[in-house]
């Protein structure tokens, strides 16, 4: 099992460890209810260096990333990010991903931990196709990047203390190369999975203790707080944000997991699985990846059936949870067409009886 670089403060500060991803990973620290709140309110520190980054740079770099990604990159500006996906070839994803743009002949994708040898052979067989030179116009920097997201509505705030380049002001999912808390050449991007604000800061590993007590020290007096990964996963579903492996796999398409707004059609934007997925836009799709929130009592949970008032199944839930905003059963699901509208009434099926729910318009928790 891996460590990233703050894996021996986690330890320290008593964190609940666990495998995650292949790495050594903090679940919770003082509990999940309590950890979240902190970020919807204040500010909070996760540890996502297990997140993957690959280098595209050379003379072709733009070509590749508009090829393998869903999103039209040819719309991105220098210090711009723009989030999209992995077609597979198959009509699936391989994964989602954010693309950084540094310059026009480079730009950096970050991927999901769980998925980063698969998202690298994939590149890998599609940069060789195209002639790309492997380790230099491809490379696969995972292993040597520390990356803290600091989120909530005073993360910024308390960063701004670190750093005379003013990022205050930074609009959502753009990014900046800046000196930070003593650390030359920092990513500092405002992408997010909370839903609340913030920053994503990345650094070279062994910079990392050095990032770590900078980004406490600044944000102790706004009542900083470290953030587990359980807490991340309630915070993210609250919003409607997408988790690989749950609501989006090698079998959904961007179109039925409601990112049309990903997948752009564009002249000159021959993505893989552009045809097949401009067919489902125009034809439409069967089913639907739609949030609900319970009316009754009930948690839903991963891979639980939704039925309809008749008792005939529907669809299945993707990522389900106890609000801890809202102090009710949340999640995302699958639907069969015609139960895709707001407010439409499903039933979940927990411990074999069927619990009412409503179909609501993301995101769920509306603040």
């Amino acid at each position: 099992m891996k460590s990233t670089a703050f894996t021996k403060y986690h330890i320290e500060l008593g964190a609940k460890m666990a495998e995650f991803a292949g790495y050594n990973m903090p679940i919770q620290y003082s509990g999940i209810n309590e950890e979240h709140i902190t970020v919807r309110q204040k500010l909070g520190v996760f540890d996502v260096s297990h997140m993957g980054e690959f280098w595209v740079k050379g003379k072709k770099a733009f070509e590749f990333v508009q090829k393998v990604t869903t999103n039209d990159v040819a719309v991105l500006t220098n210090g711009k990010v723009q989030y999209s996906a992995f077609p597979n070839g198959k009509g699936g994803l391989v994964d989602d991903l954010l693309v950084y743009k540094i310059n026009d002949e480079t730009y950096l994708l970050v991927v999901n931990a769980a998925n980063i040898d698969k998202d690298w052979a994939h590149c890998l067989k599609i940069a060789k196709e195209m002639g790309l030179n492997i380790g230099q116009e491809l490379y696969n920097a995972s292993d040597e990047i520390a990356q803290l997201a600091i989120q909530g509505p005073l993360a910024l705030k308390a960063m701004q203390k670190l750093t005379n380049t003013s990022v205050e002001d930074m609009e959502y999912y753009t990014f900046k190369k800046l000196d930070f808390a003593g650390i030359k050449d920092v990513i500092f991007s405002t992408t997010g999975y909370t839903g609340s604000g913030g920053c994503e800061i990345y650094v070279a590993n062994e910079d990392a203790d050095k990032l770590w007590k900078a980004v406490f020290e600044a944000g102790k007096e706004y009542g900083i707080e470290p953030i587990g990964l359980a807490a991340r996963d309630t915070l993210r579903l609250e919003k409607g944000f997408c988790l690989y492996g749950n609501d989006i796999d090698d079998t959904t398409s961007t179109i039925e997991a409601g990112l049309g707004w990903i997948t752009k059609f564009s002249e000159g934007n021959n993505f893989i699985d552009r045809e097949l997925f401009e067919k489902q836009k125009e034809e439409g799709t069967t089913r639907k990846l739609v949030g609900f929130e319970m009316v009754e009592k009930g948690i839903p949970r991963h891979y639980y059936e939704v039925v309809n008032a008749k008792g005939e199944k529907i669809g299945t839930v993707t990522s389900g949870t106890m609000s801890p905003m809202m102090k009710i059963g949340i999640g995302m699901a699958y639907l069969s067409k015609g139960y895709w509208k707001a407010d439409t009434e499903i039933f979940v099926v927990i411990r074999d009886k069927h619990i009412k729910a409503k179909v609501v318009k993301l995101p769920i928790y509306k603040d």
